[in-house]
């Protein structure tokens, strides 16, 4: 299971506390599988095994500072060429199969890499000849992956088909935890074989500079554990360093590793990497009783299928991620409900906590708000979690903190371990602390190790050593003083319960708040409730933009059709959101679209049928939708004409969904339009897709008619007695007597600020300047006079208060930007200062500038 990777050093390099120390990556040494040839920059041999007479009928001695030309072909010369190209990095890999090497000589498979400046050439003798069809191999493999919908069938099909290709007695596959320690998760082998399934290995089994060579070089072969390998000459180069084999498939083994395996009963090994977002996840481990040289086609199979099982996983993982957020939001809403009214946080202590624990199960827990103490099944009581506060006060205010045992950050914990061995903490205010403390109770749990989890230490001739196990029966620990598991999942849902308590919260404490403090946590409020439903709409807004380019030629109709179709989005959003995400009527947005086109003729529209509130994603779906509609009635249909008429039927559906109709007479007489363009592929998929509704849309004689059907989850509720709609004001352009000629830009995102930039020169501005971070906004102060600036307040680890003090001081005029308004800790000179809240437009900041001029 533990990797190899350990250089062949005498006994005098192998202390106690040097595993992570190790030079794993210049072993000087080889296995004897293949053979070895670096060559210099101007293609001279530097380096060569001493197997090459055997391999390639060369003599490792006599081609040392040789030029290539005169021990390879100029084919196999050219074919080596023609691929240096994909080596231009230090991490990649490429491979030739079935290469004539010499005259009269082997087909070979070759390895290249660059190794520093030289690059390193493996050769191995080639299966069969011919060109290795990696596609083949992997295809079917991941197609039977791809019908895994659990993580354990994921890891157990993927053993099973690296088993298959690759003919090994047994396959595991091998998961890091936090800790750096590891677990079979999943296993097959051949029948008679321990069991190794559950097994834990100690995190000292795979030091840490093995971890990144296994990131870097994912595929590791140990072709023959009794092989003693073959050296490389020179072992050093000129400058006095060896040569480095980080990214060799024949990378010499360490005895200890070669001792490891024999203990193990293993012959070859081979490990494939699990790397998911740049991390080690894990390891397919492969044992085989006896030696076994896999082909190079099978093993760049093994190294393909790894790197597409890393995605597959990464997807998987993705998944049950947002299965836990759609858990997450329904505990969200559930909760909300529950605190609909005037009730607060402390009123209703014991029905949250009853909800909770279905999401989060906990044998106890305690609240401790606006300094009152509650609590509910087995906790520690009050005294002792007094006692407790001091230590909660030192977690972070705005994360949610989680730990299996608390007597390791708390002594005094131990006394209690039988009611509360561990706690999630929910901060749920910021100032005063204020909390929700979930209890387990302690369950002593078994860990199954493979063999004892510590190596020997024995004296050698050199003093003491490590050496490694010599049993792989199961060793079994008992771990005490240690909860159930919180699991990421619980922690994440921990996390967007903090958010929602936090909300109601601070809607409780509105009411005794100055005027200023209600605005800012307001503010607070909105950006945790409303920022991934932000995203969304940007993402939305984003594909808009792409698909909406297809026939409009000139910049002024593309721009009329983008802008219509986000306006519509706007006023839907601004119709949720004045109701802080809560359902929206559906008749007050089909006649604020009408009324940008009607005017006063809004006689021409009739809608019947009650009014219906759409939940929020239905609602901005529908926007779309009736924005389409409306506009090809003006551009094409009845609202060309005088006369025409649109008609618009709203009706409960018998499963409590929407029926609505469009019906339009009065106009010109229509036809089904030859291209399909982005308007019409909106009205008819966005609700099947995204709704899972019906559209249908008919292009008759005497106008356009349409159907659609919503489900019932997009409905809230059906309301007969209509209250008047007013459309929404256009903005006012805020006139500017002169604009600044020079503006200073301080953003750390280069988008934001290149926007920022386009809005600045659209008013006037000659000349901008954008720079990410505080010490580049000063430096810039120095070199060039500015008349204004805009200032992103946060700066990632900063924020730009050194700036705008600058300025203050300078008596140069500038503005605040932030997607968070007003930020609680604002100083009182910056009172007067504008402050734009991101995303904004050319009429906010040209208002922002105009103020701040007067």
């Amino acid at each position: 299971m533990p990797p190899d990777n350990h250089p062949a050093v005498d006994e005098a390099t192998l202390g106690i506390n040097n595993c992570d120390r190790e030079p794993v990556h210049i072993p000087g040494r080889i296995q004897s599988f293949g053979a070895l040839m670096s060559v210099t920059e101007d293609w001279m041999i530097n380096h060569a095994s001493g197997n090459l007479c055997r391999m390639l009928g060369l003599s490792a001695k006599n081609v040392i500072g040789c030029p290539i030309r005169d021990v390879l072909t100029e084919q196999t010369i050219d074919a080596i060429q023609s691929r240096l190209r994909l080596v231009a990095s230090d991490d990649m890999v490429d491979r030739l199969f079935a290469i004539q090497t010499a005259r009269d000589g082997p087909v070979c498979d070759i390895a290249m890499h660059r190794s520093g400046r030289n690059l390193v050439l493996e050769f191995e003798h080639s299966a069969n000849g011919e060109e290795a069809d990696l596609g083949g191999y992997v295809r079917p493999m991941i197609a039977r992956m791809s019908q895994c919908t659990t993580m354990a069938q994921l890891c157990q099909m993927a053993a099973r088909q690296v088993k298959m290709l690759t003919g090994m007695d047994r396959v595991m596959v091998y998961q890091f935890s936090a800790n750096g320690s590891g677990k079979v998760i999943a296993e097959v082998k051949e029948p008679g074989m321990e069991a190794y399934l559950g097994l834990a290995y100690p995190a000292s089994d795979i030091p840490q500079q093995v971890r990144k060579l296994f990131i870097r070089n994912p595929l590791r072969v140990i072709a023959d554990v009794g092989d003693t390998g073959v050296e490389i000459a020179p072992t050093l180069n000129p400058e006095g360093a060896p040569l480095d084999l980080s990214l060799s498939s024949t990378r010499a083994v360490s005895p200890i590793h070669l001792e490891y395996l024999r203990n193990m009963g293993v012959g070859a090994s081979m490990s494939i990497s699990i790397v998911v977002r740049g991390e080690l996840w894990g390891l397919i481990a492969c044992h085989h009783r006896t030696p076994k040289v896999h082909s190079y086609a099978v093993r760049s199979a093994a190294e393909l299928f790894g790197l597409l099982f890393s995605y597959t996983l990464d997807q998987l993982q993705s998944d049950i991620e947002r299965q836990d957020m759609i858990r997450s939001q329904m505990l969200h809403d559930q909760i909300m409900v529950q605190l609909a009214g005037d009730t607060s946080v402390a009123n209703n202590f014991a029905t949250i906590v009853s909800t909770i624990q279905d999401v989060i199960p906990h044998d106890g827990a305690v609240g401790w708000i606006d300094g009152t103490y509650q609590s509910t099944g087995e906790t520690p009581g009050k005294e002792a979690f007094l006692e407790l506060m001091p230590f909660l006060n030192t977690t972070a205010a705005g994360k949610v903190y989680a730990t299996q045992c608390l007597s390791d950050h708390f002594s005094d914990a131990l006394a209690y371990v039988n009611k509360a061995a561990g706690m999630l903490v929910l901060p749920v205010s910021r100032a005063p602390r204020d909390f929700i403390v979930l209890f387990r109770r302690e369950i002593a749990k078994s860990v199954v190790w493979a063999g004892k989890p510590v190596k020997n230490l024995v004296q050698g001739k050199f003093g003491p050593r490590l050496t490694p196990r010599k049993s792989f029966e199961a060793w079994q620990e008992t771990v005490r003083n240690h909860c159930a598991e919180w699991t990421p999942a619980q922690i994440r849902s921990a996390e967007a319960l903090r958010v929602t308590l936090m909300e109601v919260v601070l809607r409780m404490a509105d009411a005794n708040l100055q005027e200023r403090a209600k605005a800012q946590e307001k503010q607070e409020l909105l950006i945790a409730e409303l920022n991934h439903r932000v995203r969304n709409i940007l993402n939305l807004i984003k594909g808009v933009v792409s698909q909406s380019g297809a026939g409009h030629n000139d910049v002024s109709s593309f721009t009329k059709v983008i802008g219509g179709r986000i306006h519509a989005l706007a006023m839907a959003h601004d119709q949720i959101t004045r109701e802080k995400w809560q359902p929206a009527s559906l008749r007050a947005l089909i006649e604020t679209e009408a009324a940008a086109y009607l005017n006063d003729r809004m006689d021409r529209l009739t809608i019947t049928g009650p009014d219906v509130m759409l939940v929020p994603n239905a609602h901005t779906t529908m926007a779309l939708v009736v924005h389409e509609m409306m506009t090809n009635s003006v551009k094409y249909g009845a609202l060309t004409a005088d006369h025409g008429k649109v008609a618009i039927n709203l009706a409960q559906t018998s499963d409590d969904g929407l029926g609505l109709t469009w019906v339009e007479t009065g106009g010109p007489a229509v036809s089904a339009p030859e291209r399909r363009g982005f308007g019409t592929t909106i009205i008819e998929r966005s609700i099947p897709f995204e709704l899972k509704g019906e559209a249908d849309l008919r292009f008759t004689l005497t106008g356009v008619e349409a159907s659609f059907v919503l489900p019932a989850n997009t409905v809230d509720s059906f309301v007969t007695d209509e209250d008047d709609v007013v459309a929404p004001a256009s903005p006012e352009q805020t006139p500017l007597s002169a604009p600044p000629d020079r503006v200073l830009i301080v953003e750390d995102n280069i988008i934001i600020g290149l926007d920022a930039e386009t809005l600045l020169q659209r008013i006037g501005v000659e000349e901008t300047i954008i720079v990410p971070g505080v010490a580049e906004a000063l430096e810039a102060l120095t070199q060039a006079d500015f008349d204004f600036a805009v200032l992103d307040i946060n700066l990632g680890a900063e924020t730009s208060f050194p700036v705008a003090d600058k300025l203050l001081e300078e008596e140069v005029q500038f503005v605040f930007a932030s997607g968070y308004g007003k930020v609680p800790d604002m100083a009182e000179k910056y009172a007067d200062i504008p402050i734009l809240t991101k995303p904004y437009d050319e009429a906010e900041l040209r208002k922002a500038i105009a103020k701040d001029s007067n």
